[in-house]
């Protein structure tokens, strides 16, 4: 008996790992069990030298990845400044159109809609959105950030443009932001730059259900020029 526990242990942690990892892969976005599975057992497939060069090449990305202080998005690069000051390339390209800011939901939206070369403004990245029956919307999304952003930029900022997902969570989070951000223009009617800030959004070129990530260039240029 003691002879067969010591043969199935190595087995068992083996299996315990196993199940580790697809769970971690089930977790990625847009990936289900099968999925995760399939990736779990392709990397168990490959030779430890490709296991290696896996392994450093994701932990050379984290840490030489920084988050940009003016629209929160992800960047490699900007490690050896101090976190407060780190500002992505297009954040500090003055040829950028200052006077509009477009919020999307995730830096692969903002990857998306930077590819497609129709817009030519500054961003906020909302980090997520916010599922419909969900009563904090501050836990899911910066809202907060980006309401003082907003602010801290009224004085050049004439649109504010919102490209977020024609999904439910997608048009649930648009609801939330357009909100927030009308009660702080309205708050600001004193100030005259604040208080005539336009707020659009994407144009119905983009079918419901709709996901940025996924859109083609030329649905995301003929969303943006039919917004409204």
């Amino acid at each position: 008996m003691h002879f067969i526990l010591c043969t199935l242990y190595p087995i068992l942690i083996l299996m315990d790992n196993l199940d580790k990892l697809i769970e971690i892969f089930a977790h990625f976005p847009g990936i289900g069990p099968r999925q995760a599975k399939r990736f779990a057992y392709y990397l168990l497939g490959k030779p430890q030298s490709f296991i290696r060069e896996f392994s450093s090449l994701v932990l050379d990305v984290k840490n030489s990845a920084s988050q940009c202080s003016q629209c929160q998005r992800l960047f490699i690069g900007g490690t050896s400044a101090p976190r407060a000051t780190l500002v992505c390339h297009i954040c500090s390209d003055t040829s950028r159109d200052a006077t509009s800011l477009m919020i999307v939901a995730r830096d692969s939206d903002f990857e998306s809609i930077e590819k497609s070369g129709a817009y030519k403004g500054l961003y906020f990245i909302l980090g997520g959105t916010v599922p419909i029956l969900d009563k904090e919307p501050e836990k899911r999304i910066r809202l907060r950030t980006l309401l003082e952003r907003v602010s801290r930029t009224s004085q050049t900022l004439h649109e504010v443009i919102l490209s977020l997902n024609t999904t439910p969570d997608g048009e649930h989070t648009e609801e939330i932001v357009h909100e927030a951000i009308n009660r702080l223009l309205k708050g600001g009617a004193n100030d005259q730059k604040l208080s005539t800030v336009k707020i659009t959004i994407l144009g119905r070129g983009l079918s419901t259900g709709a996901e940025l990530e996924y859109v083609d260039s030329e649905t995301i240029r003929g969303a943006l020029q039919n917004r409204h």
